[in-house]
């Protein structure tokens, strides 16, 4: 598995496991009460792992695991790194709404521009709306690159868990 890739801002990996899922999810469960170092959440065939309240921040990733049945010796576990649901959700808001802006001053300066009207605020707004968009990206560019170290303790936890 691969943490580091440059273009996805939540990293996903695959592998094939060679029990049962029930085995698998009784293990997570077990582990539920077994340590503290993490919070885990069984809910039917996802399993999600994250630190707990004290030791996050908000860049703080957390591990969302999914496991499908092959056939009866055999799953598939997927894995999803990613922030908060509520950080994730507010930044694709932001995204959205700047994608958002940038259609309407889009709009704005071709209406400008075919009307023979000054267009010059309406580009000047688009570029604003680029540069805040590559701003947004860097940003989770730099979150990403910040939980990196909890990323891989996350999957250390994880690996140990389903051995």
């Amino acid at each position: 598995m691969i943490i580091s890739n440059d273009i996805a801002l939540r990293p996903r990996f695959k592998r094939e496991l060679f029990l049962g899922k029930e085995a698998y999810l009784k293990a997570f469960n077990e582990a539920k009460v077994a340590q503290k170092d993490f919070v885990i959440s069984v809910i039917d065939d996802h399993i999600f792992i994250r630190f707990p309240k004290k030791d996050q921040h908000f860049w703080s990733p957390q591990l969302h695991l999914e496991i499908n049945d092959v056939d009866k010796d055999k799953c598939m576990i997927y894995g999803l790194f990613g922030p908060s649901p509520t950080v994730w959700t507010m930044f694709m808001f932001l995204h959205f709404l700047v994608a958002g802006l940038f259609v309407a001053f889009g709009v704005w300066a071709y209406t400008n521009w075919s009307l023979g009207a000054s267009y010059a605020m309406p580009l000047t707004l688009l570029a604003l709306m680029l540069i805040l968009w590559i701003v947004l990206y860097v940003a989770g560019s730099i979150g990403k690159a910040s939980g990196k170290k909890d990323m891989h303790k996350l999957k250390d936890f994880m690996d140990g868990v389903i051995k």
